[in-house]
């Protein structure tokens, strides 16, 4: 995919939700796209979750890595570079709108929520989390072979 600038924030109507919006308004932040999933899978389902443990998504996150390091050397080695983020940062993201938290520092996290459906499942789960002492991929664990082109 090409490289493309930031959606207008005044036609945005969503998109994915993290931590990563906090932290954005704190300090300089970027977020780095690249391909490590099959295209048109419907979030957050089994499907999603079994093509990331395949070879194309290895490939696609080896290069989003490299992608990563490269960005991280320039900003490291380019004080110009890193001057204009912290400028771009102050100057423009955080000139108008200044951020402040829905969170309350008396708000504690809901965990009491997950407790009972975790109190039901969590054993059940437990021969599915990847031991890489034992397996080389977590397809592996589950005793999948995945066709591949070359051995």
């Amino acid at each position: 995919m090409p490289v493309v600038a930031p959606p207008d924030p005044k036609t945005m109507t969503g998109g994915g939700s993290d931590d990563m919006g906090d932290i954005s308004w704190v300090t300089p932040s970027m977020w780095l796209s690249y391909p490590s999933n099959i295209p048109n899978l419907p979030g957050h389902h089994w499907s999603n979750a079994v093509a990331m443990a395949t070879p194309i998504a290895h490939k696609g996150i080896v290069a989003g890595g490299k992608a990563h390091a490269m960005t991280m050397i320039d900003l490291f080695t380019d004080p110009e570079l890193m001057a204009e983020v912290q400028d771009y940062f102050d100057n423009v993201q955080t000139k108008d709108v200044k951020y402040q938290s829905f969170l309350r520092d008396t708000d504690e996290p809901q965990i009491h929520l997950n407790e009972k459906i975790m109190g039901e499942f969590r054993e059940k789960l437990k021969p599915f989390y990847y031991d890489p002492e034992k397996y080389d991929t977590y397809l592996e664990q589950l005793g999948v072979e995945y066709p591949m082109v070359k051995k």
